[in-house]
């Protein structure tokens, strides 16, 4: 049995691991909400964003309040499926281990 195929390897980073956790348990999150919640830079922050969405897990939408722009993240139904695979998979893991 191989306990390591069913992980994702995009969600190695314990930082896309955060930003897809706080995306699971909400409808959406701004860029200010997420950097504050896992207390990153701005770049860093962008990077991860940017890898989550190329690979389809992550929804971008742009817009304002007042004259200020906003950028709202949501998960996709794809990045929910890969998600909850790879939660499964280190539930599996760690449960092997008990």
């Amino acid at each position: 049995m191989n306990l390591i195929e069913n992980l994702n390897k995009i969600f190695d980073s314990r930082i896309r691991l955060g930003i897809m956790s706080a995306l699971m348990v909400n409808a959406e999150v701004n860029f200010n909400e997420l950097k504050e919640l896992l207390s990153i830079t701005d770049g860093n922050l962008a990077s991860h964003l940017k890898t989550l969405e190329e690979s389809g897990y992550v929804k971008i939408q742009k817009g304002f309040i007042g004259r200020k722009t906003n950028t709202t993240y949501s998960v996709t139904k794809a990045g929910e499926k890969a998600f909850k695979l790879h939660l499964a998979a280190l539930e599996k893991m760690i449960g092997s281990v008990k």
